[in-house]
């Protein structure tokens, strides 16, 4: 009896990660060996990314509220803490908004907490 290998579903597993690895430079995209190593280093980066995006865009809304509450005369661990304190429901991501692109309201926010 013949060996049965099921080049079916080989194929169109190299078909999919070739696909993946379109666009990559040189070897990258072509070749079998160097684009499913390319290809899965790129997945380990995604899946890094994936959680380190959500650090990066905590700390710039933090800089940001930091340098609203600074223009009021308040540090933002005080500003946080105030907030908090008072029972207003803003997150960080909609207080760097308001700071950033509002800063009538977002001066209305410190002076309730003042």
């Amino acid at each position: 009896m013949p060996r049965s290998v099921n080049a079916v579903a080989s194929r169109a597993r190299r078909k999919k990660v070739m696909k993946q690895a379109k666009g990559y430079f040189g070897r990258r995209k072509n070749v079998w060996t160097v684009a499913k190593n390319a290809v899965e280093k790129a997945m380990l980066y995604a899946y890094r990314d994936r959680r380190n995006k959500k650090r990066t865009f905590r700390s710039l809304w933090i800089t940001r509220i930091n340098a609203g509450a600074r223009q009021h005369g308040m540090s933002y661990s005080q500003f946080m803490g105030k907030v908090k304190a008072n029972n207003i429901e803003l997150n960080r991501k909609v207080l760097a908004d308001l700071a950033m692109n509002h800063p009538d309201a977002f001066k209305a926010v410190v002076d309730q907490v003042k």
